[in-house]
């Protein structure tokens, strides 16, 4: 079964690479495409692909306050906001109102469609840049945890790959261990974290006390 996207943005040259790239790659398919925040939270609830892709400068209503009105309505609808803007407000201020993921308009093919599974995978990804800006923010403020929840060498070094971006594939790979293991331990840092998602994980990865 495909995965269903939407792209919001009111730059039409934009729009129409994203739909080629999207409906070029098996298992994908763009139902919708909008130029503002108005079309799109008129007929987003009857459109309802799985995921939106949004932009963040839009003519009139931004996209942040699109996702921050539409989320409520569509709690199933995964956002994934892709602009020029890298800086920690904006990610912060995106992932409050409802976003899954935030991406750099220059990601390519490769990089767009892995997150776009990521998503539907339940996954939050976020372009290795913006990564690093939210870890830069967070490195103001450090603070201890309870010894119970500090994160041992291998979680904090899968930590630190995700906070650059890497997928669960690629630290297999780097790190010579499989798969399932991959996935026990980010669910451990999930856990002693208190997070439910990577962008949370990364969120708070400059805050945590090495071992």
């Amino acid at each position: 079964m495909s995965i269903s996207v939407s792209i919001v943005d009111d730059d039409a040259e934009a729009r129409g690479l994203w739909v080629d790239w999207i409906n070029s790659a098996g298992g994908f398919a763009c139902l919708s495409q909008y130029g503002t925040a108005e079309a799109a939270e008129a007929h987003l609830p009857h459109d309802r692909p799985a995921i939106v892709l949004m932009d963040i400068n839009l003519p009139g209503r931004n996209g942040i306050e699109c996702v921050r009105r539409l989320k409520p309505q569509l709690p199933e609808m995964q956002f994934v906001m892709l602009t020029v803007y890298g800086d920690a407000d904006h990610v912060f201020e995106a992932l409050a109102a409802g976003a899954s993921g935030y991406l750099l308009k220059r990601t390519n093919q490769v990089a767009l469609l892995a997150a776009l599974r990521e998503v539907q995978a339940g996954g939050s990804p976020m372009s290795s840049i913006v990564a690093r800006q939210v870890v830069q923010f967070f490195q103001q403020t450090r603070v201890s945890v309870p010894e119970g929840d500090r994160l041992s060498d291998r979680e904090h070094e899968i930590l630190q790959l995700l906070a650059r971006g890497r997928q669960n594939k690629e630290i297999v790979n780097e790190l010579g261990i499989s798969p399932s293991t991959v996935a026990t331990h980010i669910r451990r840092i999930y856990e002693k974290l208190h997070v439910h998602s990577r962008a949370e994980a990364v969120g708070k990865f400059a805050t945590v006390v090495p071992r």
